[in-house]
C-alpha cells in the first residue's frame, strides 16, 4: 500500500494485526509472536486499552479506536515493530485498522483466526478468564467471519495449531522470531 495522509513508522518496521472472536486464540498467537521476536516488539492489546485504561464499552462514536491507533503508531514511530490484538469487530475498526494500513511506511500483515462459535465455547472453558463472562455474553459479540475482506489479509480456519498461526504470521509477515525467554528488561530501581 501507497503512504496515507499520515505516514507512520518506517520502511523497517513491521506491523502485525491478528483479529478474531473472542476465545479464538488471538490473545496467545500474539504474545507468542512478541515473545519470540523479544525486545523491540510492542504488543498493544485492544482490551487493555479499551476495558483497564478507557473502560468503555465497543460502540460506535467511542474513543477506543483513536486511543489503539494512537498507541500503535507512537510504538512504529519509535522504531517498535507492532503487534495489535483484539476482536477489532470490522464495523467499529474498519477505518481505523485502514488508516494505519495505507499510513504505515514498512510491511504491515492483517490476520483473521476464523473460529466458529461453538469452537470458541469450547475453548473459553480452558481460559483462566472462564468465571469473567459467560457463554451467552460470548454468543453476543461473535461475529461470524468478520474479515476485512483485504487481498492480502491472512485467514487462518480453526484447525491451525498455535504453532503453525505463529509460524505463518511470522512468516508472511516478515517478523524475525529471535527472542529468547530470558530476552527480559533489566529492573531499574
Amino acid at each position: 500500500m501507497g503512504v496515507g495522509v499520515d505516514p507512520t513508522g518506517s520502511p523497517e518496521t513491521i506491523l502485525v494485526c491478528v483479529r478474531g472472536n473472542s476465545g479464538s486464540g488471538k490473545s496467545s498467537v500474539a504474545r507468542e509472536l512478541r515473545r519470540r521476536h523479544g525486545q523491540g516488539c510492542a504488543l498493544v492489546e485492544q482490551d487493555y486499552l479499551r476495558r483497564i485504561v478507557l473502560r468503555e464499552r465497543d460502540r460506535p462514536g467511542g474513543a477506543a479506536p483513536a486511543l489503539i491507533g494512537q498507541t500503535v503508531r507512537f510504538a512504529l514511530d519509535h522504531g517498535y515493530h507492532v503487534v495489535l490484538e483484539g476482536i477489532l469487530h470490522a464495523s467499529l475498526y474498519r477505518s481505523m485498522l485502514a488508516s494505519l494500513r495505507n499510513d504505515h511506511r514498512g510491511r504491515s500483515l492483517f490476520c483473521y483466526l476464523d473460529v466458529t462459535l461453538p469452537e470458541t465455547l469450547r475453548r473459553h472453558l480452558t481460559r483462566p478468564q472462564v468465571d469473567e463472562f459467560t457463554a451467552e455474553q460470548m454468543s453476543g459479540w461473535y461475529a461470524a467471519h468478520d474479515v476485512l475482506g483485504w487481498p492480502d489479509e491472512l485467514v487462518l480456519p480453526e484447525t491451525t495449531t498455535l504453532e503453525d498461526a505463529v509460524q505463518a504470521i511470522a512468516v508472511t509477515a516478515g517478523l524475525p522470531q529471535t527472542g529468547r525467554d530470558d530476552d527480559v528488561l533489566p529492573v531499574v530501581p
